[in-house]
């Protein structure tokens, strides 16, 4: 853990270096304000000499150095103003670039990961996490530089002022130090502890909101809130533990200030008896005693914090350093405008190693080819789309497109040859015609119309409130499932690449909608490769080759009616569907 905490304090340091120019600003104006601060003391202890009692007061002298005192006072406060504003800039364009490389990321890692991870655990590292370190690194910059100056200063103006009190200081600084590590050490893992809670906290928060409908109907509540309360529970005992230990920074700093302060008075005291030094210099000793003491208190605060900042920094590096997909080969070529000739040589894949998936599958799709994919769930069907848009790569073998392997092609290049319209679908934060626009954010207003009307969206599209201008959402209710599905179609219809991906495209749509939507299918189809994966096999009747798929192989393939006339599986599959 230690080695942990190490590492991840050279990696802030590394990211910090880029603002070099605001932390020296940042230690200039730190080494003014604790200067300023400790000379203060030392005019007061002088204006305190200027009394020696009744009818002896020199006015005229404590008079400069009340003067003086208000300009010091005053250029710390300007100092200290201005230190603020750097440090949150410091602080805020760190938390910015952190940000910025966490969602860069998460454009580039794998599937894989994204499928394996909760939404909410990415979210809360990006969110939470973030600003958690933040908080600290906004705190060590505040009060590190100046506590670790104040320190320094103290020591030295007091070894000015009397060598013999100062090494009563000396001795018992150790106790300070002692307890900032003890602090420190028990800390960390319990912070780290703390955000991995409130990560599975936040991923489950996200799971019932998303999910509340099939909660509720499904009669879930009891045991969703048994399940939160377990979660809480952890997370409660978790931040109880981290608590203790750094509630305990206050008391026990404040118990070694008190000595450090009784013994500096009572020292001081004896010394200024034996004339050694002066009742001012006495009061400027003990004022610089809690000047010196002040900052254990408060870095034994900021070590606490910076424990949590480093176990939230921790967690949104290891998101950083997570291992991107595969890149574009260096040589990788643009695909142009593709012709659609798609070829499978020998296939294999598996999500994992023990349980294979598709196995040695060999296809060749021509231009302008329908292929639908049918067969029983977990059959592979949507693997095998997973592998034409290159969400995976293949173990074995290799997919072409156009005679190229699609590994020697940049994904981008390949994924604006593929237009896709998924089951599932998803809408941004963004107004509806932003929506249809997203792979074409260069098309008019009159295309995106063309678009809509095509996919038959127009005529619900102009019953929302603002129209085309209406912003709508994944989760907004203005929408049906099916509208939402209308919406997706209508992007693919604005791009009209030379491929086609629908993937259940329709099954959110009802039966007179369809019918509508399979002849805009069929006008938008001719000329272009598409592969339509359903499961009701009505849909698929014209589709120039129809591909059986059973525990990962393609067993059957043909024409509707030859496979139809074979008696097979997919007869089977037909059959079942339209037995009366």
């Amino acid at each position: 853990m230690a080695n942990e905490t190490k590492t991840t304090l050279k990696r802030v340091l590394h990211d910090l270096r880029r603002e070099r120019k605001w932390l020296a600003a940042t230690l200039v104006l730190a080494f003014v304000t604790v200067a300023l601060t400790l000379w203060v003391p030392i005019l007061i202890g002088q204006a305190i000499d200027c009394i020696e009692g009744a009818g002896k007061v020199d006015f005229s002298a404590v008079t400069r150095i009340l003067i003086t005192i208000g300009g010091s006072v005053a250029v710390t406060a300007l100092a200290q103003w201005l230190m603020s504003i750097f440090h949150n800039k410091i602080t805020y364009e760190t938390v910015e670039k952190l940000r910025n490389l966490a969602i860069a990321r998460v454009q580039k890692l794998p599937l894989s990961y994204l499928d394996s991870h909760p939404a909410g655990d990415i979210v809360s590292r990006m969110i939470s996490d973030v600003d958690q370190f933040a908080d600290g690194l906004l705190l060590g910059f505040t009060q590190l530089f100046t506590g670790i100056l104040t320190i320094l200063g103290t020591l030295i103006f007091m070894l000015l002022l009397h060598p013999g009190i100062t090494l009563v200081v000396i001795l018992l600084t150790p106790l300070s130090l002692f307890v900032a590590a003890f602090i420190a050490k028990h800390t960390y893992s319990m912070f780290r502890v703390q955000a991995e809670c409130r990560a599975e906290q936040t991923a489950m928060i996200n799971e019932t909101v998303t999910n509340q409908k099939v909660v509720q109907a499904f009669g879930h509540e009891q045991e969703t809130m048994e399940e939160f309360d377990e979660i809480n529970g952890r997370l409660s005992q978790a931040a109880l533990k981290a608590t203790f230990y750094s509630s305990l920074t206050n008391p026990c700093t404040r118990f070694v200030n008190a000595l450090v302060y009784a013994a500096v008075g009572l020292t001081g005291a004896l010394a200024a008896i034996k004339g050694s030094i002066t009742v001012g210099q006495l009061s400027t000793f003990l004022s610089y005693a809690n000047q010196y003491t002040k900052p254990f208190n408060e870095i034994s605060g900021v070590v606490t914090e910076l424990q949590n900042a480093l176990a939230c920094a921790a967690r949104m590096y290891a998101l950083i350093d997570r291992t991107a997909e595969t890149p574009d080969a260096p040589e990788a070529k643009v695909l142009g405008h593709a012709q659609g000739r798609v070829d499978f040589e020998d296939i294999s894949f598996s999500y994992t190693p023990e349980r294979p998936l598709i196995s040695h599958c060999t296809l060749h799709v021509q231009p302008g080819q329908r292929v639908a994919i049918v067969g029983p769930t977990g059959c592979g069907k949507t693997t095998l789309i997973n592998l034409i848009m290159r969400f995976y790569d293949v173990n074995d073998g290799a997919i072409l497109a156009d005679g190229t392997d699609l590994r020697q092609l940049t994904r981008h290049s390949l994924r604006q040859n593929i237009g896709m319209v998924l089951q599932e679908t998803w809408l941004k934060n963004a107004s509806v015609r932003d929506n249809i626009r997203m792979g074409m954010p260069e098309a008019t207003d009159e295309q995106v119309i063309a678009a809509a009307k095509a996919a038959h969206a127009h005529s619900f599209i102009k019953r929302l409130p603002q129209g085309y201008d209406t912003v709508i959402s994944d989760r907004s209710g203005a929408l049906s499932q099916g509208q939402r599905q209308l919406l997706c179609i209508a992007r693919v219809m604005l791009c009209l690449p030379p491929m086609l991906i629908l993937d259940e495209a329709t099954s959110s749509i009802d039966t007179r909608t369809e019918q509508k939507i399979q002849s805009a299918f069929q006008k938008m189809m001719q000329g272009r490769t598409s592969f339509i994966v359903a499961h009701r096999l009505s849909t698929i009747r014209e589709a120039d080759l129809i591909l059986v798929m059973k525990n990962g192989q393609i067993i059957e393939q043909g024409t509707h009616d030859s496979l139809l006339a074979d008696g097979g599986f997919y007869a089977e599959l037909y059959q079942s569907q339209f037995a009366h």
